[in-house]
């Protein structure tokens, strides 16, 4: 059974965009706009440089915002506050979740490339704020995004977290690696599995509230 694989858990660890909410809210077109707009404005560049430059970055440095900084200069909190400067009026309470969550043992924290201001707001409107113990953004791996190694280092560090009795749920499948490396069990929570999942994806959900509630 499911429930077997998770009880030695102590550490839940969320994502947040995609993660703890529907990817059908599509707050990352709003989002995307926003980084195109800025990435225009910073380099001088036309919009489809912007689209081109964005989508390349998070490829290659796991967000647009390392890209920026890596290879700009970018300051990251007036890049953040301007991105993340968002409607969120597509995203509704989820009382199951926080139930399903609210009923874990031992420590639940959000940790997300985003940053915790915007992190705070994502979870207000999902009703979920009083079901974490913590929320770590990118600003506590001191800028560095995950996939990177030493980004989840500094937050679990800070956390004093135990990767062998941790599990990380995630939309963005690279951002499991690490952790399964690290022995914690991992899930991937998107509408459709990998056709063929890599072997640090050892779970899938479309449901996570569902899939938690099987943990009880």
């Amino acid at each position: 059974m499911v429930a077997d694989q998770f009880s030695h858990v102590r550490h839940w660890v969320f994502d947040l965009d995609n993660t703890l909410y529907d990817p059908a809210a599509r707050l990352f077109d709003q989002i995307e706009v926003k980084m195109n707009d800025y990435v225009m404005r910073e380099l001088g560049v036309d919009a489809e440089e912007a689209d081109r430059l964005r989508s390349a970055y998070w490829r290659d440095h796991g967000t647009t915002l390392a890209g920026m900084m890596h290879h700009h200069g970018v300051e990251p909190w007036p890049y953040l506050r301007e991105v993340h400067d968002i409607s969120l009026d597509h995203l509704d309470p989820d009382p199951a979740l926080a139930d399903a969550i609210g009923a874990l043992p031992g420590r639940r924290i959000v940790y997300t490339n985003g940053d915790g201001e915007y992190a705070a707001r994502v979870l207000e409107r999902r009703g979920l704020s009083k079901v974490f113990d913590a929320v770590y953004g990118v600003e506590h791996a001191n800028w560095r995004p995950k996939p990177e190694r030493a980004a989840f280092d500094l937050v679990f560090a800070a956390e004093n977290l135990n990767p062998k009795t941790a599990a990380m749920f995630e939309d963005d499948v690279r951002n499991l690696a690490v952790p399964h490396s690290l022995g914690m069990k991992t899930v991937h929570v998107a509408p459709e599995a990998l056709p063929e999942p890599p072997d640090h994806v050892q779970h899938h959900t479309a449901d996570l509230s569902g899939f938690l509630d099987k943990l009880k």
